[in-house]
């Protein structure tokens, strides 16, 4: 079982970024996928999700309205879109699959001017 994320950088405030996370090695279209999110000094926080059966979707409440999860079951991805960035979003992001205790190795993510 294997998650990568890419797509993470350095970014303005109010600027916009598209994280991407390849998954193998299990069938990933029955599984829900969620990003999470850690700042230096703080836990680790739940942003977004997607379900296997019906992509159902939810999100933290301070991104919502600015992030967007969705899957691509034909290629294996999960995505986060995430516009409207603001410094508060700096962190590592990471993919995972809750089911099997999947994680991805993170991608930093830092929105600063």
């Amino acid at each position: 079982v294997q998650l990568v994320e890419s797509g993470g950088g350095l970014v303005q405030p109010g600027g916009s970024l598209r994280l991407s996370c390849a998954a193998s090695g299990f069938t990933f279209r029955y599984y829900n996928m969620r990003w999470y999110r850690q700042a230096p000094g703080k836990e680790r926080e739940l942003v977004a999700s997607i379900t296997a059966a019906d992509d159902v979707t939810n999100y933290l409440d301070s991104v919502k309205g600015r992030f967007t999860i969705s899957r691509d079951n034909a290629k294996n991805t999960v995505s986060l879109q995430m516009n409207s960035l603001k410094p508060e979003d700096t962190a590592v992001y990471y993919c995972s699959a809750p089911t099997i205790k999947a994680w991805g190795q993170g991608t930093q993510v830092t929105v600063s001017s």
